[in-house]
Protein backbone atom coordinates (compact mmCIF):
# COMPACT_ATOMS: atom_id res chain seq x y z
CA UNK A 1 0.00 0.00 0.00
CA UNK A 2 0.89 3.29 -1.13
CA UNK A 3 1.83 5.61 2.19
CA UNK A 4 2.13 9.32 1.65
CA UNK A 5 5.36 10.78 3.59
CA UNK A 6 3.70 13.55 6.31
CA UNK A 7 5.45 16.91 5.37
CA UNK A 8 6.44 18.97 8.12
CA UNK A 9 8.44 22.36 7.58
CA UNK A 10 10.41 24.04 9.81
CA UNK A 11 10.43 28.05 10.19
CA UNK A 12 13.46 28.43 7.94
CA UNK A 13 12.41 26.22 5.19
CA UNK A 14 8.74 27.82 5.12
CA UNK A 15 10.11 31.36 4.58
CA UNK A 16 13.20 29.46 1.59
CA UNK A 17 9.78 27.97 -0.08
CA UNK A 18 7.79 30.88 0.23
CA UNK A 19 10.46 33.08 -1.06
CA UNK A 20 11.01 30.86 -4.12
CA UNK A 21 7.03 31.12 -5.13
CA UNK A 22 7.58 34.90 -5.03
CA UNK A 23 10.66 35.68 -6.61
CA UNK A 24 10.96 36.58 -10.22
CA UNK A 25 14.73 35.29 -11.04
CA UNK A 26 12.83 31.58 -9.62
CA UNK A 27 12.53 29.29 -12.42
CA UNK A 28 9.43 27.62 -13.46
CA UNK A 29 10.69 23.81 -12.23
CA UNK A 30 11.74 25.71 -8.68
CA UNK A 31 8.22 27.30 -8.07
CA UNK A 32 6.15 24.35 -8.77
CA UNK A 33 8.48 22.19 -6.68
CA UNK A 34 7.94 25.09 -3.87
CA UNK A 35 4.23 25.37 -4.53
CA UNK A 36 3.91 21.02 -3.91
CA UNK A 37 5.95 20.82 -0.30
CA UNK A 38 4.11 24.24 0.73
CA UNK A 39 0.57 22.76 0.10
CA UNK A 40 1.86 19.48 1.32
CA UNK A 41 2.69 20.50 4.26
CA UNK A 42 -0.43 22.41 4.76
CA UNK A 43 -2.33 18.89 4.35
CA UNK A 44 -3.61 19.32 0.37
CA UNK A 45 -3.92 15.67 -0.89
CA UNK A 46 -1.61 15.10 -4.09
CA UNK A 47 -4.61 14.90 -6.30
CA UNK A 48 -5.21 18.45 -5.46
CA UNK A 49 -1.76 19.91 -5.15
CA UNK A 50 -1.06 17.99 -8.95
CA UNK A 51 -4.54 19.95 -10.13
CA UNK A 52 -3.09 23.10 -8.80
CA UNK A 53 0.78 23.37 -9.89
CA UNK A 54 -0.08 21.21 -13.47
CA UNK A 55 2.19 18.62 -13.29
CA UNK A 56 1.08 14.74 -12.59
CA UNK A 57 0.39 13.07 -9.44
CA UNK A 58 3.34 10.67 -9.48
CA UNK A 59 5.39 13.61 -9.61
CA UNK A 60 3.70 15.42 -6.73
CA UNK A 61 4.68 12.10 -4.23
CA UNK A 62 8.23 12.44 -5.96
CA UNK A 63 9.37 15.91 -4.44
CA UNK A 64 7.11 15.17 -0.98
CA UNK A 65 9.43 11.77 -0.76
CA UNK A 66 12.52 13.94 -1.91
CA UNK A 67 11.65 16.78 0.32
CA UNK A 68 11.30 14.78 3.63
CA UNK A 69 14.39 12.39 3.00
CA UNK A 70 16.53 15.41 2.72
CA UNK A 71 15.34 18.68 2.54
CA UNK A 72 15.14 21.79 0.84
CA UNK A 73 18.23 20.04 -1.06
CA UNK A 74 16.07 17.47 -2.02
CA UNK A 75 14.46 19.53 -4.41
CA UNK A 76 17.29 20.17 -6.57
CA UNK A 77 17.69 18.17 -9.87
CA UNK A 78 20.12 15.32 -9.63
CA UNK A 79 22.72 14.51 -11.58
CA UNK A 80 21.44 13.15 -14.98
CA UNK A 81 23.17 9.41 -16.26
CA UNK A 82 25.05 9.77 -19.32
CA UNK A 83 27.89 11.29 -20.81
CA UNK A 84 28.48 15.29 -18.75
CA UNK A 85 28.39 18.12 -21.05
CA UNK A 86 31.95 18.48 -22.44
CA UNK A 87 31.52 22.47 -23.42
CA UNK A 88 30.37 25.16 -21.09
CA UNK A 89 29.16 28.46 -21.88
CA UNK A 90 32.75 29.73 -22.37
CA UNK A 91 33.03 27.61 -25.19
CA UNK A 92 29.71 28.06 -26.75
CA UNK A 93 30.27 32.05 -26.54
CA UNK A 94 33.61 31.49 -28.30
CA UNK A 95 31.67 29.47 -31.13
CA UNK A 96 29.49 32.37 -31.72
CA UNK A 97 31.96 35.25 -31.03
CA UNK A 98 34.00 33.45 -33.58
CA UNK A 99 31.30 33.45 -36.55
CA UNK A 100 29.44 36.36 -35.87
CA UNK A 101 32.57 39.23 -35.20
CA UNK A 102 35.38 37.52 -36.89
CA UNK A 103 36.12 37.25 -40.78
CA UNK A 104 37.88 33.84 -42.00
CA UNK A 105 41.39 35.16 -43.27
CA UNK A 106 41.14 32.97 -47.04
CA UNK A 107 37.44 32.18 -47.44
CA UNK A 108 35.10 34.34 -47.90
CA UNK A 109 32.59 32.75 -45.56
CA UNK A 110 32.34 30.38 -42.64
CA UNK A 111 31.54 26.76 -42.72
CA UNK A 112 31.97 24.42 -39.94
CA UNK A 113 35.47 23.26 -40.70
CA UNK A 114 36.69 26.34 -40.90
CA UNK A 115 35.63 27.97 -37.70
CA UNK A 116 36.46 24.43 -36.03
CA UNK A 117 40.10 25.18 -37.75
CA UNK A 118 39.73 28.47 -36.11
CA UNK A 119 38.77 27.47 -32.58
CA UNK A 120 41.42 24.97 -32.79
CA UNK A 121 44.18 27.78 -33.33
CA UNK A 122 42.61 29.50 -30.30
CA UNK A 123 43.12 26.56 -28.05
CA UNK A 124 39.52 25.13 -28.07
CA UNK A 125 39.16 21.86 -29.38
CA UNK A 126 35.42 21.66 -30.97
CA UNK A 127 34.92 19.67 -34.10
CA UNK A 128 32.78 20.19 -36.91
CA UNK A 129 29.97 18.77 -36.30
CA UNK A 130 29.36 20.02 -33.08
CA UNK A 131 30.11 23.14 -34.35
CA UNK A 132 27.14 22.76 -36.75
CA UNK A 133 25.36 22.15 -33.87
CA UNK A 134 25.96 24.90 -31.25
CA UNK A 135 25.34 27.57 -34.70
CA UNK A 136 21.76 26.20 -35.08
CA UNK A 137 21.00 26.36 -31.33
CA UNK A 138 22.07 30.04 -31.77
CA UNK A 139 19.97 30.44 -35.04
CA UNK A 140 23.18 31.78 -36.29
CA UNK A 141 23.77 30.96 -40.56
CA UNK A 142 27.31 32.62 -41.37
CA UNK A 143 26.62 30.52 -44.86
CA UNK A 144 23.30 32.59 -45.71
CA UNK A 145 23.61 36.17 -46.82
CA UNK A 146 20.97 38.89 -47.10
CA UNK A 147 21.45 41.75 -49.03
CA UNK A 148 20.01 45.30 -48.49
CA UNK A 149 20.83 49.17 -49.74
CA UNK A 150 21.26 52.41 -47.43
CA UNK A 151 19.72 54.70 -49.93
CA UNK A 152 20.45 57.99 -48.74
CA UNK A 153 16.91 60.55 -47.64
CA UNK A 154 17.66 62.85 -50.26
CA UNK A 155 14.78 65.87 -52.04
CA UNK A 156 16.47 65.14 -54.83
CA UNK A 157 15.04 61.24 -54.42
CA UNK A 158 11.50 62.61 -54.03
CA UNK A 159 11.02 64.76 -56.52
CA UNK A 160 12.51 62.50 -59.20
CA UNK A 161 10.36 59.99 -57.74
CA UNK A 162 7.04 62.48 -58.05
CA UNK A 163 8.45 64.12 -61.27
CA UNK A 164 8.64 60.28 -63.11
CA UNK A 165 5.73 58.44 -61.69
CA UNK A 166 3.18 61.96 -62.14
CA UNK A 167 4.28 61.45 -65.90
CA UNK A 168 3.06 58.05 -65.97
CA UNK A 169 -0.41 59.02 -63.69
CA UNK A 170 -0.88 62.28 -65.95
CA UNK A 171 0.92 62.00 -69.23
CA UNK A 172 1.12 65.37 -71.21
CA UNK A 173 -1.95 65.61 -74.26
CA UNK A 174 -0.70 64.94 -77.64
CA UNK A 175 3.02 63.85 -76.13
CA UNK A 176 4.83 60.66 -76.76
CA UNK A 177 6.05 59.15 -73.40
CA UNK A 178 8.89 56.21 -73.71
CA UNK A 179 10.36 54.43 -71.25
CA UNK A 180 13.69 53.25 -72.04
CA UNK A 181 16.71 51.23 -70.83
CA UNK A 182 19.37 48.49 -72.15
CA UNK A 183 19.20 45.08 -71.02
CA UNK A 184 22.96 43.84 -71.18
CA UNK A 185 24.61 39.96 -71.87
CA UNK A 186 21.78 37.88 -72.60
CA UNK A 187 23.42 34.64 -73.26
CA UNK A 188 22.73 32.60 -76.26
CA UNK A 189 22.62 28.92 -74.59
CA UNK A 190 21.61 25.61 -75.80
CA UNK A 191 21.54 22.31 -74.02
CA UNK A 192 24.16 19.72 -75.09
CA UNK A 193 20.79 16.92 -75.11
CA UNK A 194 17.73 17.42 -76.29
CA UNK A 195 15.16 17.97 -73.38
CA UNK A 196 12.82 15.77 -72.57
CA UNK A 197 9.19 16.87 -72.94
CA UNK A 198 6.91 16.40 -69.99
CA UNK A 199 5.08 13.45 -69.76
CA UNK A 200 1.60 12.16 -66.93
CA UNK A 201 3.74 11.87 -63.48
CA UNK A 202 6.96 13.44 -65.26
CA UNK A 203 8.73 16.63 -65.54
CA UNK A 204 10.07 18.24 -68.33
CA UNK A 205 13.42 17.24 -68.13
CA UNK A 206 16.82 18.98 -68.79
CA UNK A 207 20.29 17.87 -69.30
CA UNK A 208 22.12 20.30 -66.74
CA UNK A 209 25.17 20.88 -69.47
CA UNK A 210 24.97 23.49 -71.84
CA UNK A 211 26.57 25.31 -75.33
CA UNK A 212 27.74 28.91 -74.88
CA UNK A 213 27.20 30.82 -78.20
CA UNK A 214 27.66 33.92 -77.24
CA UNK A 215 25.71 37.02 -75.94
CA UNK A 216 23.61 39.64 -76.81
CA UNK A 217 22.22 43.34 -75.54
CA UNK A 218 19.26 44.61 -76.17
CA UNK A 219 17.67 48.35 -76.44
CA UNK A 220 14.21 49.04 -75.61
CA UNK A 221 11.83 51.44 -75.42
CA UNK A 222 8.04 51.17 -74.30
CA UNK A 223 5.06 53.31 -75.10
CA UNK A 224 3.83 54.16 -71.65
CA UNK A 225 0.13 54.59 -73.28
CA UNK A 226 -0.03 51.77 -75.22
CA UNK A 227 2.08 48.93 -73.84
CA UNK A 228 4.37 48.96 -77.30
CA UNK A 229 7.83 48.01 -77.50
CA UNK A 230 10.43 48.99 -79.87
CA UNK A 231 13.84 47.83 -79.81
CA UNK A 232 17.09 46.86 -81.59
CA UNK A 233 20.00 44.86 -80.43
CA UNK A 234 23.59 46.31 -80.20
CA UNK A 235 26.76 45.28 -80.05
CA UNK A 236 27.73 47.28 -76.93
CA UNK A 237 25.73 49.90 -74.93
CA UNK A 238 27.65 52.59 -75.37
CA UNK A 239 26.86 56.33 -76.25
CA UNK A 240 26.72 56.32 -79.89
CA UNK A 241 24.35 53.06 -79.87
CA UNK A 242 21.96 54.66 -77.75
CA UNK A 243 22.03 58.60 -79.73
CA UNK A 244 21.46 56.30 -82.80
CA UNK A 245 17.98 54.74 -81.33
CA UNK A 246 17.49 58.15 -80.28
CA UNK A 247 17.64 59.07 -83.84
CA UNK A 248 15.36 56.35 -85.29
CA UNK A 249 12.73 57.59 -82.41
CA UNK A 250 13.15 61.34 -83.72
CA UNK A 251 12.96 59.90 -87.30
CA UNK A 252 9.72 58.01 -86.69
CA UNK A 253 7.50 60.37 -85.24
CA UNK A 254 6.15 63.99 -86.28
CA UNK A 255 8.60 66.73 -85.74
CA UNK A 256 5.44 68.96 -83.73
CA UNK A 257 5.40 65.99 -81.28
CA UNK A 258 6.73 66.60 -77.56
CA UNK A 259 9.21 63.28 -76.79
CA UNK A 260 8.87 62.63 -73.36
CA UNK A 261 11.98 60.19 -72.03
CA UNK A 262 12.39 57.96 -68.59
CA UNK A 263 15.74 56.76 -68.45
CA UNK A 264 18.15 55.94 -65.71
CA UNK A 265 21.53 57.26 -65.26
CA UNK A 266 23.36 54.66 -66.88
CA UNK A 267 26.86 56.26 -68.57
CA UNK A 268 25.08 55.95 -72.15
CA UNK A 269 22.00 58.05 -70.83
CA UNK A 270 24.40 60.89 -69.27
CA UNK A 271 27.22 61.04 -71.09
CA UNK A 272 28.48 64.17 -72.71
CA UNK A 273 27.64 63.19 -76.24
CA UNK A 274 24.26 62.14 -75.21
CA UNK A 275 23.81 65.43 -73.34
CA UNK A 276 24.96 67.35 -76.52
CA UNK A 277 22.27 65.45 -78.81
CA UNK A 278 19.43 65.75 -76.39
CA UNK A 279 20.34 69.82 -76.34
CA UNK A 280 20.35 69.77 -79.73
CA UNK A 281 16.50 67.90 -80.20
CA UNK A 282 14.80 70.16 -77.95
CA UNK A 283 11.71 68.32 -78.31
CA UNK A 284 13.02 65.29 -76.16
CA UNK A 285 12.58 65.67 -72.41
CA UNK A 286 14.54 63.80 -70.00
CA UNK A 287 12.94 62.33 -66.81
CA UNK A 288 15.58 60.68 -64.70
CA UNK A 289 15.06 58.12 -62.53
CA UNK A 290 16.26 58.81 -59.11
CA UNK A 291 19.79 57.01 -58.20
CA UNK A 292 18.55 53.14 -57.16
CA UNK A 293 15.41 53.34 -58.30
CA UNK A 294 15.49 51.94 -61.77
CA UNK A 295 12.22 49.98 -60.78
CA UNK A 296 10.46 52.74 -61.57
CA UNK A 297 11.34 52.64 -65.19
CA UNK A 298 8.45 50.84 -66.47
CA UNK A 299 10.67 49.43 -69.48
CA UNK A 300 11.58 46.67 -66.44
CA UNK A 301 8.87 45.30 -66.72
CA UNK A 302 8.82 44.43 -70.25
CA UNK A 303 12.31 42.88 -69.28
CA UNK A 304 11.02 40.87 -66.38
CA UNK A 305 8.04 39.20 -69.05
CA UNK A 306 10.58 38.62 -71.33
CA UNK A 307 13.13 36.82 -68.91
CA UNK A 308 9.95 34.41 -67.19
CA UNK A 309 8.81 33.68 -70.85
CA UNK A 310 11.49 33.35 -73.16
CA UNK A 311 15.03 33.64 -71.78
CA UNK A 312 14.91 31.44 -68.92
CA UNK A 313 13.70 28.56 -70.10
CA UNK A 314 14.49 29.01 -74.00
CA UNK A 315 17.42 27.66 -75.80
CA UNK A 316 19.32 29.34 -78.94
CA UNK A 317 21.59 28.23 -81.10
CA UNK A 318 23.13 30.95 -81.61
CA UNK A 319 23.53 34.65 -81.08
CA UNK A 320 21.31 35.28 -84.02
CA UNK A 321 19.20 32.81 -83.14
CA UNK A 322 18.89 34.59 -79.53
CA UNK A 323 18.17 38.44 -81.51
CA UNK A 324 15.26 36.75 -83.65
CA UNK A 325 13.53 34.81 -81.22
CA UNK A 326 13.47 38.16 -78.72
CA UNK A 327 12.30 40.60 -82.00
CA UNK A 328 9.49 37.54 -82.96
CA UNK A 329 8.53 37.74 -78.87
CA UNK A 330 8.24 41.56 -79.18
CA UNK A 331 6.48 41.57 -82.23
CA UNK A 332 4.10 39.38 -81.28
CA UNK A 333 3.82 40.81 -77.58
CA UNK A 334 2.78 43.94 -79.23
CA UNK A 335 -0.17 42.72 -81.25
CA UNK A 336 -2.00 42.17 -77.98
CA UNK A 337 -0.23 44.95 -75.68
CA UNK A 338 -2.04 47.02 -72.95
CA UNK A 339 -0.34 49.78 -70.67
CA UNK A 340 0.65 48.95 -67.59
CA UNK A 341 -1.33 49.89 -64.28
CA UNK A 342 0.76 51.86 -62.29
CA UNK A 343 -0.64 53.13 -59.07
CA UNK A 344 1.39 56.09 -57.31
CA UNK A 345 0.05 58.44 -54.52
CA UNK A 346 2.80 61.11 -55.12
CA UNK A 347 3.07 62.03 -51.58
CA UNK A 348 6.09 62.04 -49.31
CA UNK A 349 5.13 60.66 -45.85
CA UNK A 350 6.69 62.19 -43.21
CA UNK A 351 7.12 61.29 -39.51
CA UNK A 352 4.30 61.88 -36.75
Amino acid sequence: MWTVPAVVLNEGDREELERRVRAHTSSQREVRRARVVLMAADGVSNRQIAKAVGIDQIYVGVWRKRYVADGLKGLEDRPRAGRPRRFGPEERLAVAAKATQARPEVDSQWSHASLADALAEDGITISASHVGRMLASFDIKPHLVKGWLNRKDTPEFWDRAADVCGLYLNPPIGALVLSIDEKTAIAARSRKHPTQSPEPGRLERREFEYRRHGTASLLAALDVATGEVLATDIPRADSRHFIAFLEDIDAANPLELVIHVVMDNGSSHVSKATRVWLAGHPRFVVHYTPKHASWLNQVELVFSILTRKLLKRGEFSSRENLVEKIMDFIDQRNQSAKPFVWKYEAKRKTAA
